[in-house]
């Protein structure tokens, strides 16, 4: 008898990048999941709904990354409680309930910091947007203080706000992001920094007056280390590479998608060989 097939993938654009099918694939192979496979597909917003409602019923997940977070939602049959207080995901479960979207942005951003030794103290968020959001929720349940957002534009920092409304948080916002002294002023003392700006955005804070004892989490994991975290860790804060959460996160859509804990080691390693691979 053959071995029934399986199929998941990432989407996104631009999406050459990823590291997920390394990571999906070794936990198939760890976990004995003989025929299941995982893919990735170039595909933007306009594109989603149209590839969504063409897949078969071998499919049992899909991965969603920039730009589809938000556009997630508005294709899905069903919104986990967590994705709908973000308002946004980064994961569609295909099952008896339909297409049902969820978000382990915030298991990957809350278990990273948490392993790092982050707690309670105050907290900033560079960056508005979908992983932005996950990280005030993940930021609240790690129980901080207090947050503040850095952003370039506090007008587009809405979907940001609706986020905190709907978690009963206060974050404060900062359009200080074109002003690198003014930022920095704002990241002096912090307990815990989560930056989820692309590459080269955030390189004018590495000056800042980082302190030993401050945890950073950069969500960008290529070039690495960046130009911030180079920064902080020359000061001595403790930095956690977007690899970290990269690896949390899929180890939570693994276990969504198939219904069997993510294999870590495994999935540790074949994300450290990727990156090897990369040079």
């Amino acid at each position: 008898m053959s071995t029934p097939v399986r199929r998941a993938a990432v989407l996104g654009s631009p999406i050459a990048h990823s590291l997920s099918p390394a990571l999906h694939n070794a936990a198939y192979a760890a976990l004995g999941l003989d025929g299941w496979h995982y893919d990735r597909f170039e595909i933007d917003e306009t594109g989603l709904a149209g590839f969504v409602g063409g897949l078969g019923p071998e499919w049992a997940g899909l991965s969603l990354t920039m730009p589809l977070k938000r556009v997630l939602l508005d294709v899905a049959d069903r919104v986990a409680p967590g994705a709908a207080a973000i308002g946004a995901g980064n994961t569609l479960v295909f099952g008896p309930q339909g297409a049902v979207a969820h978000n382990t942005d915030v298991t990957g951003i809350a278990e990273s910091l948490r392993a790092a030794g982050a707690g309670t103290g105050r907290a900033v968020v560079l960056g508005a947007g979908g992983t932005a959001q996950a990280a005030v929720a993940a930021l609240h349940d790690l129980e901080v203080d207090h947050v503040d957002v850095l952003v370039r534009d506090a007008g587009r920092a809405g979907a940001l706000r609706e986020t905190a409304d709907r978690l009963d948080v206060e974050p404060e916002v900062h359009a200080v992001l074109t002003d690198a002294a003014a930022a920095a002023r704002l990241l002096d003392g912090a307990d815990v920094v989560v930056s989820t700006l692309p590459a080269g955005v955030a390189d004018a804070l590495a000056g800042a007056r980082w302190r030993p004892g401050t945890v950073l989490l950069d969500s960008v994991y290529a070039p690495w280390p960046t130009v911030v975290a180079g920064g902080a860790a020359a000061a001595g804060a403790t930095i956690v590479s977007g690899l970290e959460m990269l690896l949390r996160q899929a180890i939570a859509q693994v276990e969504l998608m198939t219904g069997r804990p993510g294999p870590e080691a495994a999935m540790r390693g074949a994300l450290d060989a990727a990156v090897l691979a990369r040079g």
